[in-house]
């Protein structure tokens, strides 16, 4: 039973810039999914859109997918840590602005530009398209990640100071007083702890990455300023991997903070809790060479590093979270509604997630299954069984009209189809890989067909419940801010 003596904080709405964020989270991530419902429409020849249409759909549809996760997952990060420590609310527009332009820019270089080059824009193809795209759409789709990751790292570096002022540094804010000395029951928040570790990693990890496009940039227009192609590639490996891991390590905040409301029960950072996340502080940032296992030109100690880790991460803070969820509603008499239900399923889509990965990082299997459908099942559900239903778990807390309101019909039965759908959506992926159906190829032969067009049912399911998700959020949303205008308006002003 919930413990009569916890009595969780009051929720007291969202800031005008959390809920900007989540809007932008709740559009683009339409968007994006309606281009991946498209390509594998292409896929399934149910459309016609060609190769390049789909690769700049591609382009896109990765570049949009790590974009908006990070913004949905700093929105649940600053909403929560803005309890803790004073962080900047100008600076936290500051990033969204600088988000909306990088995504014009990378708009204009595919849309425009014809750019097609993925998401990874793996050094040298940027600069040679053979004529497919120009190198001016190769600086502007480069010059808006930069952009974007200018404005993340911004966000990153102000969490930063904060937390130093709040907590005198990052050691205590992760706990090492109570995690290598003696547990007095003082240990800052699982929040606080999350963002700790989010920093230390992201900040890393945007530099790396903005080091690489400006090389790049200089590259595209001197190309006497050489580029290692092998280091290139590690590179942007590195700043992808650790920015899309903390996107999910930002999002799964909400579920520290909100499933104790539900519960009335206490989430703590014991010396458990502590001691996985700064595990995972350290080994998200060596895990990387796990993506790499087939380029025998990469030393052979940091492929056995990407190995070994790749198989140790998927312990600590799965173990503790996933445990921990599991305990916190273990006869606790919770009232689910989609809020609950969207953040418990959460803790399911990372734990099963990382079974595929953790079967991928193996080098046998690797070199036979990576470049194939199982990749994109793999981190498909980390996303939409994980880190999307995070965030949608969220928007639905956060816009929720009361807090005894019950769902109607409409949203419980668009949980329903969001599951299954996604569940469907990721095991086609699965199977195609084991099949050996290859990834990244815009058309496929007679005989994969019948998997795409099924893959193609199942993220139309998934694509029709988000709509319903986000259409129920902006609604709400719109509702109650117009409730507070009219709330505002003087007795009489109407005449």
């Amino acid at each position: 039973m919930a413990d009569p003596r916890y009595v969780p904080a009051p929720e007291h709405g969202a800031s005008a810039g959390v809920l900007a964020y989540l809007a932008t989270t709740a559009a683009v991530l339409l968007l994006m999914m309606l281009f991946g419902l498209l390509m594998r429409a292409e896929q399934a020849r149910f459309i016609a859109l060609g190769a390049q249409g789909f690769y700049q759909l591609m382009t896109l549809h990765g570049a949009g997918m790590v974009g908006i996760a990070g913004i949905a997952g700093a929105a649940i990060m600053w909403h929560f840590l803005s309890r803790y420590v004073a962080l900047s609310a100008r600076i936290l527009h500051a990033n969204l602005a600088l988000f909306v332009a990088g995504v014009a820019m990378i708009l204009g270089a595919v849309l425009l530009g014809g750019f097609h080059g993925g998401w990874t824009f793996l050094h040298p193809l940027p600069s040679h398209s053979l004529g497919l795209w120009s190198d001016a759409a190769a600086a502007w789709f480069l010059g808006g990640m930069l952009v974007i990751g200018t404005g993340f790292l911004l966000l990153q570096l102000d969490v930063a100071r904060a937390l130093v002022a709040g907590y005198g540094g990052f050691a205590r804010a992760l706990g090492w007083p109570q995690l290598f000395g003696r547990d007095d029951g003082q240990a800052p928040p699982p929040t606080v702890v999350a963002s700790a570790m989010v920093t230390v990693v992201n900040i890393v990890g945007l530099v790396v990455g903005a080091a690489i496009l400006a090389m790049m940039l200089v590259n595209l227009y001197f190309p006497e300023f050489a580029i290692d192609p092998l280091l290139a590639k590690a590179m942007i490996y590195f700043f992808g991997h650790v920015f899309i891991n903390a996107t999910i390590y930002m999002a799964v905040i909400a579920v520290y903070e909100i499933l104790p409301r539900y519960t009335r029960r206490p989430w703590k950072a014991n010396r458990a809790f502590l001691a996985s996340w700064n595990c995972s502080t350290l080994m998200v940032m060596f895990i990387f060479p796990h993506h790499l296992l087939m380029d025998f030109a990469f030393p052979t100690w940091m492929l056995v590093m990407g190995h070994i880790i790749g198989y140790l991460n998927t312990v600590p803070i799965l173990v503790v979270t996933g445990y921990g969820a599991l305990m916190i509603v273990y006869r606790s008499g919770i009232v689910w509604d989609t809020a609950s239900r969207l953040l418990f399923l959460s803790m399911f889509g990372w734990a099963a997630g990382a079974m595929p990965a953790f079967i991928d990082g193996t080098i046998r299997v690797n070199y036979v299954m990576h470049n194939t459908l199982w990749v994109p099942g793999h981190f498909h559900t980390y996303l939409l069984l994980g880190m999307v239903a995070m965030a949608f778990g969220f928007m639905y807390y956060i816009a929720k009209p009361a807090a005894q309101a019950r769902d109607g019909l409409v949203d419980r039965a668009a949980f329903w189809v969001y599951l299954a759908g996604a569940l469907g959506f990721v095991l086609v992926f699965l199977y195609s890989g084991k099949q050996s159906v290859p990834r990244r190829y815009a058309e496929h032969l007679p005989e994969w067909l019948p998997y795409d067009r099924l893959g193609t049912f199942f993220a139309g399911l998934v694509v029709a419940a988000s709509l319903v998700f986000a259409g129920r959020f902006l609604a709400r949303l719109a509702h109650a801010r117009g409730g507070q205008a009219r709330a505002t308006v003087p007795v009489g002003a109407a005449a």
